[in-house]
């Protein structure tokens, strides 16, 4: 008796496109890893570093000086700022066009809190694993007038989970990785809180150590969009073979050929998953006035329910 083709349609091309984008993805991620523990590992060290700097041109003493004019005079007293944003320099010679030398300055801006683009990159597996996109400023490369609604509502959500946006009503005991980031190290400084406006002068060797701590930074950046590049580049590849086939044989021979794992069992689960999803019990649930949940929300529960009804 011959077996019944599973005929695709737009949910089945999506959980084959999905095991071919985490196939995709699995074997470049590395990269990322690696740059992310880098930075780690760097931020250590440039955080002792930089305490050492500070420290040396505005010693403990003098900060704590400060600090009782300040409670005896208030503002007359002096300026103290606790941050997490440094600049360093050394002074160098350039040369003009003209051949003729001038004195300049080397500098290097040094940040602790955590820029929008590297917080998309360090948090990206966390984000996704969230049901959000953290790609979607990539997905434009740089051209804005491609921004449609689902780029803004993409940005918000992200932008709401990292803290970048915050609302009067959320639970403000959940510490998100913006205040995380602010909260892990600043330093207290004499002077305004303009970080421009302090310039701690260092040698070569510093000077050159607190740019690699920059570049360990780019670099997580960098390893981010190049993983979207090459995953994106396959992927748009992909979609036009799924549009052009009808059964799911024809996506098992490709995924076979390739080496990615797909199995009928994963389309019946996408279709059980549905079902189960929407049960009169589980849809009763999903209408409540609670927290909206994700699509990647509800099917992890479905899939719950689904393994506790089999045990």
């Amino acid at each position: 008796m011959q077996t019944k083709k599973i005929t695709l349609n737009a949910e089945k091309r999506k959980v084959i496109a999905d095991q071919f984008q985490s196939f995709y993805e699995d074997k470049v991620k590395d990269k990322l890893v690696q740059a992310k523990e880098q930075y780690d590992l760097m931020r250590e060290k440039a955080k002792e570093k930089i305490n050492q700097v500070v420290r040396y041109h505005q010693p403990q003493e003098d900060v704590d000086t400060i600090r009782r004019m300040i409670g005896k005079y208030n503002r007359a007293g002096g300026e103290l700022y606790e941050d997490n944003c440094f600049y360093v320099q050394r002074p160098i010679t350039k040369v003009d066009d003209e051949g003729r030398e001038y004195d300049a300055t080397d500098e290097v801006h040094i940040r602790f809190n955590m820029g929008r683009n590297f917080a998309r990159a360090y948090y990206r597996d966390e984000l996704k694993s969230k049901g959000l996109n953290p790609d979607f400023h990539l997905s434009i490369d740089n051209d804005y007038s491609k921004r449609n609604p689902k780029y803004y509502n993409d940005e918000s959500a992200v932008n709401t989970y990292l803290g970048f946006s915050n609302s009067s009503n959320e639970d403000k005991s959940i510490t998100k990785p913006v205040a995380k980031w602010e909260e892990d190290f600043k330093l207290w400084t004499i002077g305004s809180s303009y970080c421009h406006s302090r310039q701690y002068k260092v040698d070569e060797n510093t000077l050159n150590f607190f740019k690699m701590y920059v570049a360990s930074a780019d670099n997580v950046i960098k390893e981010h969009q190049q993983m979207y590049s090459y995953v994106e580049g396959k992927m748009k590849t992909l979609r036009l073979g799924l549009k052009s086939y009808r059964y799911f044989d024809q996506a098992k021979a490709l995924a076979d050929k390739v080496g990615v794992v797909l199995n009928e069992t994963m389309m019946n689960e996408s279709s059980s998953l549905a079902l189960s999803i929407y049960s009169p019990d589980n849809l009763a649930s999903l209408l409540e006035d609670k927290e909206v949940l994700t699509r990647e929300q509800k099917i992890a529960i479905a899939r719950k329910q689904m393994q506790q009804s089999v045990n």
